[in-house]
């Protein structure tokens, strides 16, 4: 990590290059391709002297300060907590349906010499995926992005989004009118109806659907809203693509229901990869660090394709087995697959093979192929 040969992009090309196999596999398929965009934040609340730190927000102190139902009752927090820490930016490219890949991955800070602004870091990722990808991809982004400053720079890079707005922000309506989003369409029925499946629960609930053509007083650009009533309330989705039947307001409404992707992807990565844990002084080693556990992150992701569907069965009953419904029909088991990775790799330490045989020494081979069919021997 700390050699000087190499740097933390030759990670971040390898992760763009395999996202790129995604997408042309995905147009070839002619479906629908979608970039998911969000922030987070690593925190090292203990660490005041290593580069590249800045104050964060720290997300696990707001939720310890959590009023625990019949247990433990805090008052609200005058103010959020702030630790030290680093950002993070991160967009995944998915279809509506399967896994995700891993395509882009920044982490920077706001403090000192390495010092960054939020909006060039977003904007830089971004660029990177248009110039890459053009029109084929919908960048969705949460509330977080709903500005009209970003609507500006998604204008100039002409790229095709779906966001999820504040309700309170003006609009200008088809007839030059200001309103608040949540005014606009108030009182209106609506025109769609259909029961999803609600992925926290695993029951159905009802969902309707309404949409509009409006505009923002700080872009040009025609912009349709659709307003989702679901169970957890009403999202006003705000997209540049045309909404003038049916079929395209749900085509906007299960495009921003895949943004969920990238909030599991946050979780799994400091929960089960331990991301928040590196202790290296030195930012580019760290940022090497965190790269290789990327890599990780996206070997785990690789086998929940369905070629390797069979090895995965067997490998999750040999060392995680179990019993439970919900275990056995879950469509991405990631948290089961590494530890069963874990603990097979515990048991049957795979030899790896550190250099090229070269091709006229046939012992060198001999060995390797051995070292192979004993891996696979060990693998069951």
């Amino acid at each position: 990590m700390r050699s000087v040969k190499w740097t933390v992009g030759l990670i971040d090309h390898y992760l763009l290059e395999k996202a790129d196999e995604e997408v042309r596999r995905l147009h070839a398929q002619g479906q629908r391709i979608l970039c998911l965009w969000d922030g987070s934040v690593l925190e090292k609340a203990e660490s005041a002297k290593l580069e590249g730190l800045c104050p964060v927000l720290s997300s696990k102190a707001k939720r310890r300060q959590r009023t625990k139902r019949g247990l433990v009752f805090n008052w609200p927090a005058p103010r959020p907590v702030r630790v030290m820490g680093m950002q993070w930016n991160a967009g995944l490219i998915v279809g509506m349906h399967g896994r995700p890949h891993l395509a882009v991955t920044r982490w920077w800070s706001t403090k000192g010499i390495f010092a960054s602004k939020l909006r060039d870091m977003e904007e830089e990722g971004l660029r990177i995926c248009v110039r890459k990808w053009g029109p084929l991809l919908v960048h969705v982004f949460d509330r977080g992005y709903a500005s009209g400053a970003w609507l500006q720079v998604l204008a100039t890079y002409r790229t095709r989004f779906v966001i999820r707005w504040v309700k309170h922000h003006l609009f200008l309506t088809t007839w030059g009118e200001e309103k608040k989003l949540w005014q606009i369409g108030q009182g209106k029925k609506y025109r769609a109806h259909q029961e999803i499946w609600d992925s926290s629960t695993g029951e159905k609930m009802a969902c309707d659907l309404w949409w509009t053509a409006l505009r923002h007083p700080q872009s040009h650009e025609p912009l349709f809203l659709v307003k989702a009533r679901v169970k957890q309330g009403v999202m006003y989705l705000i997209t540049n693509e045309p909404v003038h039947l049916e079929a395209q307001a749900w085509d906007v409404f299960f495009s921003y229901r895949r943004r969920w992707q990238i909030e599991i992807s946050f979780r799994y990565a400091k929960c089960e990869l331990a991301l928040e844990c590196p202790r290296l002084w030195s930012l580019e080693a760290r940022l090497k660090l965190l790269g290789m556990v990327m890599l990780v992150y996206a070997f785990l992701l690789s086998l929940l394709d369905p070629r390797h569907h069979e090895l995965v069965r067997a490998l999750l009953r040999f060392k995680c087995h179990r019993t439970g419904k919900r275990c056995q029909q879950v469509q991405a088991p990631l948290y089961r697959l590494r530890w069963a990775l874990s603990r097979l790799w515990d048991d049957y330490r795979p030899r790896f093979t550190w250099f090229l045989p070269p091709p006229d020494d046939p012992r060198t081979v001999c060995s390797l192929i051995r070292d192979i069919e004993r891996f696979h021997k060990n693998w069951g």
